[in-house]
């Protein structure tokens, strides 16, 4: 289930307003990538033991984005875009009613020097919950 979910949300993220595309990396930076971009992640409630009658509850994905930029700035900027893209959106998931995306949580940019050059990293985390469709 979680692939269905995932293909709704990373499509709204590389639609996100602004001048240029925003770079989203699924759960991997290549080398040499240069900010700005949101790498994310995602998590679920959807243990691999699920039994059949469990089909009818409600499913939850977060999504994690990490935003990175230069500097703090530039990576709250790409939060922000990412906030636009996710935030109250009623994603389509085939055989799902989904809620509005909602802000978990998040926090301030936090620097990254690790690479020798300067990057800062605002990290936000997404709810997306859905349902079988009636």
């Amino acid at each position: 289930m979680i692939r269905e979910h995932v293909a709704a949300v990373l499509p709204l993220l590389q639609a996100a307003p602004g001048n240029t595309p925003l770079v989203v990396l699924d759960g991997a930076v290549p080398s040499g990538q240069m900010p700005p971009y949101t790498l994310v992640y995602f998590a679920d409630n959807d243990p691999e033991d699920r039994s059949l009658e469990d089909e009818q509850s409600r499913y939850v994905l977060w999504i994690y984005c990490h935003n990175v930029g230069g500097n703090a700035d530039a990576a709250r900027k790409v939060a922000t875009r990412a906030r636009a893209a996710l935030l109250g959106v009623v994603p389509t998931v085939p055989g799902r009613s989904c809620w509005p995306i909602r802000r978990e949580d998040g926090d301030p940019p936090e620097r990254d020097e690790s690479t020798g050059t300067l990057v800062m990293d605002q990290v936000d985390v997404y709810r997306l919950e859905s349902v079988p469709a009636a």
